[in-house]
């Protein structure tokens, strides 16, 4: 087999199919292989700088070894050079085409490409539109599967959701999701603020809200002060 030239994005596609193929998210898949649990991040893909980011060949390296892939085998989980666009989830290998809920594989399709950015970034400035819609530098990007056009990915750092989320865990949200009593939602306020919290109740008037890892007093937010919110889909562990 003759090897074909892999881009960016195809090496990307390769280890998120791997760890899928093997019951893993790309976290689970790093965690595995000996590396830290964050290598293989959305947020690790692209640079600050929007310059794109390579794992490295150990890496790569690593991963083979402990799932026991050769290496013509990640080749084709990579869709490169069988009419697989790079970037738009579109095209062939739609076996590997799996999405990952808890390191789990959940379902098959056509992946699509969505925005994807970090707790921390998301918090130190304004990242939405008055919509909802993802906007800014900050935003990197994250090939998913079964995602819809609405979608985004908000990487969680640091501990403030443990055991609930984790360092690293990747919330997959969709915009316009209709929201039920006892989701986890992403919403975004006119203040500017955007929380991850539990609905606990939902009407005209507006949204009882409670902590995600230690509920407590529901907290309203008008109806008037909301400006989207998103269910909380999955969460790659």
């Amino acid at each position: 087999m003759s090897v074909p030239m892999l881009q960016h994005a195809d090496v990307w596609r390769g280890i998120d199919r791997l760890a899928a193929k093997h019951g893993l998210s790309a976290s689970g898949l790093a965690r595995r292989a000996g590396l830290d649990p964050t290598a293989f991040n959305p947020s690790k893909r692209i640079t600050r700088e929007g310059r794109p980011r390579w794992p490295s060949t150990e890496s790569l390296s690593k991963i083979l070894t402990v799932t026991g892939e050769p290496f013509v085998d990640f080749v084709l989980l990579t869709g490169a050079g069988n009419g697989e666009a790079n970037g738009n989830g579109h095209g062939g290998a739609a076996a590997y085409d799996q999405a990952v809920s808890g390191g789990r594989v959940v379902a098959r399709g056509q992946s699509r490409t969505i925005p994807v950015i970090t707790l921390d970034r998301l918090a130190a400035g304004d990242c939405f539109d008055a919509s909802g819609m993802p906007m800014g530098p900050d935003w990197g990007h994250l090939e998913f599967t079964g995602a819809g056009r609405d979608y985004f990915g908000v990487e969680i750092t640091g501990t403030d959701f443990d055991p609930i989320y984790r360092d690293g865990d990747t919330l997959i949200a969709a915009r316009g999701a209709e929201i039920r009593r006892g989701d986890r939602i992403i919403i975004g306020t006119s203040a500017g603020t955007v929380l991850v919290r539990k609905v606990v109740r939902h009407d005209a008037d507006g949204y009882y809200l409670e902590a995600v890892r230690q509920p407590g007093q529901p907290q309203f937010v008008p109806q008037d002060q909301v400006r989207f919110t998103a269910r909380i889909q999955w969460v790659s562990q």
